[in-house]
């Protein structure tokens, strides 16, 4: 299984950078995501997660560092993250770890919005 890396772009900078780690099941994207074609972005990280579940079947931990992201963006993070919970709820081991920006204090209620809808225990860690 293929590692999948979309590095930070200066002429994009509405995609997030993009870690998805075959061998250690270390998932990051961080930057900002608002795109406007966000679910043909996201597709692929969603069809790897199902992929890396059924193939690999370890550990997955999700590092989540948006600093602004957009309803479709949103929408995206929630289709991971019921990925996620079914692979939980299945006996998988799964950790989110959600950075903000102490100074964006406001991201703390957005993220646990995310908590709420999705029924993962993430947790919010401030950078």
């Amino acid at each position: 299984m293929q590692s999948i890396h979309i590095p930070k772009n200066s002429d994009n900078p509405d995609k997030p950078e993009v870690i998805f780690d075959a061998e250690t099941g270390v998932c990051e994207i961080k930057g900002e995501s608002y795109m406007e074609s966000t679910y043909t972005f996201y597709l692929p990280l969603m069809n790897w997660l199902d992929e890396y579940i059924k193939t690999v079947g370890k550990k997955v931990q999700l590092d989540i560092k948006l600093l602004y992201f957009n309803t479709s963006a949103t929408k995206c993070l929630l289709d991971i993250f019921e990925i996620l919970k079914k692979y939980k709820d299945q006996g998988g081991e799964v950790e989110i770890n959600w950075y903000y920006d102490r100074d964006d204090p406001d991201m703390v209620h957005e993220i646990e919005d995310f908590e709420t809808e999705s029924g993962l225990q993430i947790n919010i860690r401030e950078y």
